[in-house]
This record gives structure tokens, C-alpha cells and sequence, in this order.
């Protein structure tokens, strides 16, 4: 009896750890779950203020393109660097993926840098400084290029919180069964602490 009496109790403990343990799963991977997803959450803000900034550009060149003489290499760069941003794939995936991440960070870098250059370009043009559609396509991107930097430093943070939590003991070892990626980070290039200069001094 006193045998049966132990395993019984060895049994029990065995189930209390078991039925521990499984709770702790649960509630980690859950935890995971919810991180996760304000990863996506904040990825797709980061998307949406580069879709408007994507959105923007058309109207832009339009505008630039009724000045005379513009430089035309410039507004090529500007077509150009936006038909790559169309070609690179996009989605909550690409934050799991260090290759597509940094080629689509490089994209879109490269497009802030040719509008950065023709915007610089504008300021030989009067015509375009007095055009009201210009003006207002200016001021428009400048607050994009200020939301921009805003939600990529809101990514970073969450990115920071999940990656935080699932590289520790042992959630690793629950984030790794289940297939939680580490989240890739957006790193600033030399410059990229401001967003590109779009205001111009209209009174010269």
C-alpha cells in the first residue's frame, strides 16, 4: 500500500509540473502572440506614410514636369527610384526577413534621397517656388517625411520589445518550437536623423 501510496504521489507531482509547464507555454506563447502583433500593427503604419509619400510623387513630377527646362535627370532619378520602391515587396513578412528588409529599406532610402535632390533643385526655378500646386505638394511631403521618421522609430521600439522577450530564458526556447523570428530593425544611414530638407527661403 505504501508503494502504490508513493506512486500515486509521485504521479500527482508529476502532473503539477506537467500541468505548470504546459500553463507557462500557454501564457509565453500567447505573450508572443501579442507582441507579434503589434509588430504587424506598427509595420503597417510605417507602410501607410510610405504608401503616401508613394502616392505624392506623381503629382509632384507632374507639377515639376510644366517648368521649363527643368533638369531632366533629376526627375528621372525621382520616376526611377519610385518604380524600384513598386518593384520591392512589402508585408509583416519582410520584418522577419534580414534580405527584403534591407533591400527595402534601401528602396525607399533611395527614393527619399531623389526627392531630397530634386526638391534642392526647385530652388533655381522661380516659377515653381510661386506654382500654389507645388507649394502645397511640398508641404504635404514634408509631413510625410516627419511621420516617416516618427512611426520607424515606433517600429524599432516594438521590434526592440519582442525581440527582447523572446531571446530570453526560456521563451527562447517557446518562441524557437513555435517558429518566432527575430524582427530586423530600421538603422539610420549617414544623415538619416533628418528627414530630407523640403523647405525653401521664398524671398530670395
Amino acid at each position: 500500500m505504501k508503494k502504490i501510496g508513493l506512486l500515486l504521489g509521485c504521479l500527482a507531482a508529476l502532473a503539477l509540473v506537467a500541468g505548470l509547464g504546459l500553463m507557462y507555454g500557454i501564457t509565453t506563447y500567447n505573450r508572443l502572440i501579442g507582441l507579434d502583433e503589434a509588430v504587424k500593427s506598427q509595420w503597417a503604419q510605417v507602410e501607410n506614410v510610405y504608401q503616401r509619400r508613394f502616392d505624392l510623387i506623381p503629382n509632384l513630377v507632374k507639377t515639376v514636369q510644366g517648368a521649363a527646362e527643368f533638369e531632366k535627370e533629376t526627375l528621372q532619378n525621382v520616376i526611377e527610384a519610385r518604380s524600384r520602391v513598386g518593384q520591392v515587396g512589402a508585408g509583416p513578412s519582410v520584418t522577419s526577413d534580414p534580405s527584403a528588409f534591407s533591400q527595402f529599406q534601401s528602396a525607399q532610402e533611395s527614393l527619399g534621397s531623389a526627392l531630397s535632390r530634386l526638391l534642392v533643385v526647385v530652388e533655381r526655378y522661380p516659377e515653381l517656388k510661386a506654382n500654389q500646386n507645388f507649394l502645397e505638394l511640398q508641404s504635404q511631403l514634408e509631413g510625410t517625411e516627419n511621420r516617416i521618421s516618427v512611426e520607424r522609430r515606433r517600429y524599432n521600439e516594438v521590434a526592440q520589445e519582442f525581440n527582447a522577450a523572446a531571446r530570453r530564458f526560456p521563451t527562447n526556447l517557446i518562441a524557437s518550437m513555435f517558429g518566432f523570428d527575430l524582427k530586423q530593425y530600421f538603422e539610420a544611414t549617414a544623415g538619416a536623423e533628418q528627414a530630407p530638407e523640403v523647405e525653401f527661403d521664398f524671398n530670395n
